[in-house]
């Protein structure tokens, strides 16, 4: 299996250089140049394994430079016992036609965790693989979850730095308490003055700068990411697609080849389009319902074809979402405009230099026959919250309610019972202040961030994560906020 860059001016490489990179050189991202194929009794074979050996049977149709070995080892490493508490991704059925597959159960408790445990062990197979002699510098921007994720997954990686920039007002009182205490030879984490975009922007510039490139090459680095710009972060996530549909079987929701429709909280469009790629291999999924918040950029995107990220910025409930520039949609729009570099590249520069860029009326066919997008605001988030608590006893953080209320919609306009998969992203304690506004209908404005932790452990009975209960008692490391425009500096500061 060799990659292609989405912009099409780079040669063909194999999925440990895709994943060394990150970026391709020409500005583009790494797409396998084909999607293998699972028939019907791959994935029924899938019903009895755990889940790291369904990894291993997604994983080795794409990374075939790594051996069957060496992926089991991977996979391993990643979904160890200590690491998740045992079953990694729970498929919890909450009614009749609706289930909920739980990402969260991993140290950071957010569904980052599901690929950036497992990036740094590919990585560092991939940099022997390819002979690559410079330490690598990860360079990460977040809007809350992969920043933690990442950190936890990189620190004290042999041959490795890695570097966060996110959001300093952008991200919830504990996915702040997440980075800034991080320990780690090897770890950096800054807050800029701005918004999750600014920080992407930025890390993409750095990324596309030769001559800051040829600078740290001389010093002995090399960047890469840990985005889901990097395909070693996207193939992971497809794997929970066929799983969740391999459970679902296997626990009689459904009957196999029964089709099912999966609903993601999408914000950066890595998430969702895991969950195409699966589709493309031959899993059988009717719709993928793209649920957004108040930045509701794809959905508009998804509902007229023109995309526009000249619109007011609203911070939510649901932060992880905030997010106007979703990167991974240049990997769909190469998909469905039959692998056009040339058409993509065209609406990336438009994107990048006008704001804004419509795509061909045919193609917008295609991604409406695959794709249902909707968006969901802050009363709405907070009214489903309530709601399916006190109907099912389901406890949900805000990204999943977003979820939850765009699959109701979806429902209603269409008609379609189908039974549905949603994706939950964290775990609602990440977010407590909201979700106790949600139950009790009080504000929880000022009130300190682990109270309202136990707080909602008391009014719930749900189990507070454990990593979480620890987070009260460590110190702040990592203060530093910095202006947007200062990130280049700060990296050569840091680093030369």
């Amino acid at each position: 299996m060799l990659f292609v860059s989405t912009r099409g001016k780079t040669d063909l490489v194999s999925s440990a250089h895709a994943i060394t990179r990150g970026l391709a050189a020409d500005g583009g991202l790494f797409v396998p140049q084909h999607f293998p194929k699972m028939r019907m009794s791959d994935i029924k074979a899938m019903e009895n394994k755990p889940y790291t050996e369904r990894a291993i049977d997604i994983l080795c149709q794409f990374l075939t430079d790594y051996s069957e070995d060496e992926l089991r080892e991977c996979v391993q490493q990643a979904y160890a016992a200590e690491k998740f508490g045992g079953e990694p991704v729970p498929l919890v059925k909450v009614n009749d036609n609706t289930a909920v597959l739980e990402l969260w159960h991993g140290p950071t408790s957010a569904f980052k965790d599901m690929a950036l445990q497992l990036l740094p062990h590919l990585l560092t197979r991939a940099i022997a693989k390819t002979g690559e002699k410079n330490k690598v510098i990860i360079l990460v921007a977040t809007s809350g979850d992969t920043g933690k994720a990442a950190l936890e997954g990189f620190a004290d990686v042999e041959d490795t730095e890695i570097i966060v920039f996110y959001p300093s007002e952008g991200v919830s009182d504990i996915q702040k308490q997440q980075m800034i205490t991080q320990t780690g030879k090897n770890v950096r984490v800054f807050g800029i003055e701005g918004n999750f975009d600014d920080a992407q922007k930025g890390v993409k510039e750095i990324f596309s700068d030769k001559s800051l490139a040829d600078e740290l090459a001389q010093q002995g680095y090399v960047f890469s990411s840990a985005n889901s710009i990097n395909w070693g972060r996207l193939v992971p996530q497809i794997v929970y697609y066929f799983s969740a549909y391999a459970d679902a079987v296997k626990n009689g929701y459904i009957t196999l080849g029964q089709p099912v429709n999966f609903v993601v909280p999408t914000g950066n469009f890595g998430n969702i389009l895991a969950g195409y790629y699966a589709k493309i291999m031959g899993l059988p999924v009717e719709r993928l319902l793209c649920a957004s918040n108040s930045n509701n950029v794809l959905t508009d995107f998804i509902n007229t074809g023109i995309y526009d990220r000249r619109r007011e910025f609203y911070k939510t409930i649901s932060p992880s979402m905030d997010i106007l520039i979703s990167s991974n949609l240049e990997r769909l729009l190469y998909n469905i405009t039959e692998n056009n570099a040339e058409k993509v590249t065209e609406y990336m520069t438009s994107l990048n230099n006008e704001g804004n860029y419509k795509i061909d009326s045919e193609d917008l066919k295609k991604i409406q026959s695959q794709f249902f997008g909707a968006w969901v605001d802050e009363l709405e988030t907070k009214e489903a919250i309530g709601r399916i608590y006190n109907d099912y006893k389901y406890l949900m953080d805000t990204h999943t309610a977003v979820a939850w209320r765009t699959l109701e919609k979806y429902r209603l306009l269409t008609s379609d019972e189908m039974f549905s998969i949603i994706l939950s992203t964290a775990s609602p304690y990440k977010f407590s202040d909201s979700v106790l506004e949600a139950l009790d209908d009080r504000s929880s404005v000022g009130k300190e961030p682990f109270a309202l932790l136990h707080e909602l452990n008391e009014r719930t009975g749900v189990p507070i994560p454990v990593k979480m209960i620890e987070l009260e008692k460590m110190t702040a490391i990592h203060n530093d906020v910095i202006a947007a425009a200062d990130m280049k500096n700060t990296i050569k500061a840091n680093l030369l």
